[in-house]
């Protein structure tokens, strides 16, 4: 059975029952409240009837009485202790009534009898006779007007319930509907991207923030996920094929021309290993950085603490200056607090980036400055080297882009460098702003909301 029938078929029938049981529950409540009306309205009446009964007892004839006190259905009679000489009085139709078995009782009772499958209202009330005798004046109301009210009750919630329950087959199909047509609709989407290959979204009604809002918000939001992953295999793919494919040229050269030269000329020999090997060493930071341009910024595993900006500069600086034995002059351009909140292996593996590219492109000292300006932290990186050409520095970040042949893979490198420093500012919420000229230099400022 499909989910829409399932919630169409349960929906109607818990209403159906809830609708059933509500009125049920007011058919015997009315019951109840009528019966005992129709006892509380007959004992009023008994207690009056006894009241005047006493008067005129002695001047008229006890069975002229009774009559006259006669109900309109059912039966007054006068009970005596010895109910041998009881006397009773009926009306045509409730002849049957004096057959039943006549019995005193001491006090006042009141309370409902079943008689030939009919209900009755019996009240038995003492009375002091003309003799001085205490006697019971006992009348029997038949209720049949009441029980037929009861019926015509049942019948009318009978036929409501019928009526009611036609709404609620509508009421079952729209929710059905309303709460199947995003899965439906999910579904048919999922088709699509399945026959096309081509990642499609949910249209969502704003106007509505309910958890069927939020499942679609979800699923395009894994929708999103999926084609940024899929993306970046892609780029990743076409970026490892493009650029492995020279240093693996290079490579099967250098060792096809060892194979055949290299035992006889010791020159070709040295130049090949060292070609060799500089060439891996260079395929495998390619790798690497290709590998973390793939991750998405979720997959970064990010250890956000809270450290100071002018230290880890100190200490990316000191382990740069050791590795390439370049000059770099830190300056502190103001005395105020630099603590900031970020991943500390993050931020220096995005210093160490630019300063790596000041190195590269420049051969005069370089310059760090750490600062903060409108409560923000700022790290400024400044090289005096060849600069970026005005029309270059929007592509600057692209992968594998190089603005010259003076930024060729011998002296620059994969151009992956770049776009691994956006993707790691990205992360970790750092902006990034790069102001060059050419044959002037460029300054790298990170800036850290503190």
């Amino acid at each position: 059975m499909k989910l829409r029938n399932k919630i169409n078929l349960n929906t109607a029938v818990l209403f159906t029952i809830l609708l059933i049981l509500m009125n049920i529950s007011i058919y015997f409540l009315f019951n109840n409240l009528l019966i005992n009306s129709e006892l509380e309205t007959a004992r009023e009446e008994m207690k009056m009837t006894s009241m005047t009964f006493n008067k005129y007892l002695e001047t008229i004839p006890e069975k002229e009485l009774l009559r006259s006190y006669l109900p309109v259905e059912g039966m007054i009679r006068i009970v005596r202790p010895d109910t041998k000489k009881s006397s009773a009085v009926t009306t045509l139709n409730e002849k049957e009534l004096s057959k039943q078995k006549v019995e005193y009782y001491s006090g006042e009772i009141s309370k409902k009898i079943n008689k030939n499958k009919r209900i009755y209202a019996f009240h038995s009330m003492p009375i002091i006779l003309p003799d001085g005798n205490i006697a019971n004046l006992q009348i029997t109301k038949s209720l049949e007007k009441s029980i037929e009210n009861l019926q015509t009750l049942r019948l009318v919630l009978f036929i409501v319930t019928l009526l009611a329950l036609i709404p609620v087959f509508i009421s079952s199909r729209l929710l059905s509907n309303l709460l199947i047509n995003p899965v439906t609709s999910m579904i048919k989407t999922m088709s699509e991207i399945k026959e096309s290959g081509q990642f499609k979204r949910l249209p969502l009604e704003e106007e509505s923030k309910d958890e069927l809002y939020q499942m679609g918000e979800t699923f395009n939001h894994m929708i999103d996920l999926l084609e940024t992953n899929f993306e970046k295999q892609k780029q990743f793919v076409s970026n490892a094929s493009h650029e492995l494919k020279t240093p693996l040229t290079v490579i099967e050269s250098y060792a096809s021309l060892l194979k055949r030269r290299g035992l006889r000329e010791p020159e070709i020999f040295n130049e090949s290993i060292e070609a060799i090997l500089s060439e891996s060493i260079r395929m495998r930071e390619m790798t690497e950085q290709l590998l973390l341009l793939a991750k998405h910024n979720e997959q970064w595993d990010l250890k956000l603490t809270n450290l100071n900006l002018l230290d880890v500069l100190k200490q990316t600086v000191k382990g740069f200056q050791n590795a390439y034995n370049r000059d770099v002059v830190i300056e502190v351009e103001q005395l105020t607090s630099t603590f900031v909140t970020t991943d500390e292996q993050k931020l220096k593996q995005l210093l160490f980036i630019f300063l790596d590219n000041a190195r590269k492109y420049s051969d005069d000292i370089i310059t760090t400055s750490v600062g903060v300006e409108k409560n923000e932290a700022y790290i400024k990186i400044i090289d005096r080297g060849i600069g970026i050409p005005e029309e270059a520095l929007p592509k600057i970040f692209d992968r594998f882009y190089r603005v010259d042949q003076a930024r060729s893979r011998k002296s620059g490198g994969s151009g992956l460098g770049l776009s691994l420093a956006k993707e790691i500012a990205e992360a970790i919420d750092v902006r990034v702003t790069l102001e060059s000229k050419e044959k002037a230099g460029t300054t790298v400022t990170l800036t850290i909301n503190k």
